[in-house]
């Protein structure tokens, strides 16, 4: 269970495909983890869950080799210290605009002597692991995902990138979208243009770049782009979509037997 091999899959330059856990719910995760996702994406920013809801949700996700990623609200050293404290292998951080943001949330996120990170986590108690193995070690496992999600940060990119610490640079096409002036227009040339470019901007370095999307062909484009971190939807809307496809199958059968 530990650790989790996702920071060294993004060494290695594996594709990378998680997805969203829509609700803290153990029985979810249960059900998702049969997909076996590399990682899965827990929401603290838009939703109106924080770090207490999840509970043990984090360590059961471990336990399954998945590894659990909780995008915090804000870049703030509390919630950045809480998320990996109750058993994150990664945190997102949203809307990362400037180098001084990135190095703000690297240093959130490590331990001394690479960061300022307080030190007493309470996940591996619960999980049964070495809690002094786990505190000396780490660094190593830990894995920071940054949020690019504007044209400030796209313009800064170059600067963002010469960060010592960061992961991956998730590109969020959504708020990119309001960004440019296109709100919800995620396919929109403007967006698609930053997106294609990203990848680009980041050859040469140690981040990975990342986005999310819904649907195959998206993430399959983006794939050839050079992306290598993608959260594929989320099983609930997934599992909407195909609920509401058989209803309205079996309801245009009933119709045409009358």
């Amino acid at each position: 269970m530990y650790p989790n091999p996702l920071k060294q899959k993004l060494k290695n330059g594996q594709v990378v495909l998680g997805s969203s856990l829509p609700v803290p719910s153990p029985v979810v995760l249960g059900v998702i983890s049969e997909a076996q996702p590399d990682f899965l994406w827990i929401d603290t920013e838009h939703t109106p869950f924080s770090t207490e809801v999840l509970d043990v949700i984090p360590v059961l996700a471990r336990q399954r080799g998945i590894a659990p990623m909780i995008r915090v609200a804000w870049n703030d050293p509390a919630l950045i210290k809480k998320a990996y404290d109750v058993g994150a292998v990664a945190v997102m951080v949203p809307q990362i605009d400037t180098p001084e943001e990135a190095e703000r949330a690297v240093q959130y996120a490590r331990y001394a002597p690479e960061g300022k990170r307080g030190v007493s986590p309470m996940w591996p108690r619960i999980a049964g692991e070495d809690w002094h193995h786990v505190i000396k070690t780490a660094n190593q496992e830990t894995v920071l995902v940054l949020q690019i999600e504007s044209q400030q940060a796209y313009e800064n990119i170059d600067a963002i990138k010469q960060i010592p610490g960061i992961d991956v640079l998730l590109v969020g096409p959504l708020d990119l979208s309001a960004s440019v002036g296109k709100i919800t227009e995620t396919g929109c040339r403007e967006v698609q243009e930053i997106m294609r470019d990203v990848p680009r901007r980041l050859e040469g370095s140690s981040i990975v770049p990342g986005t999310t999307l819904m649907e195959v062909s998206d993430i399959q484009e983006k794939i050839s782009w050079g992306y290598r971190f993608l959260n594929v939807g989320n099983a609930l809307s997934y599992g909407t979509q195909v609920l509401k496809r058989n209803l309205d199958i079996l309801r245009t059968d009933s119709i045409e037997e009358k």
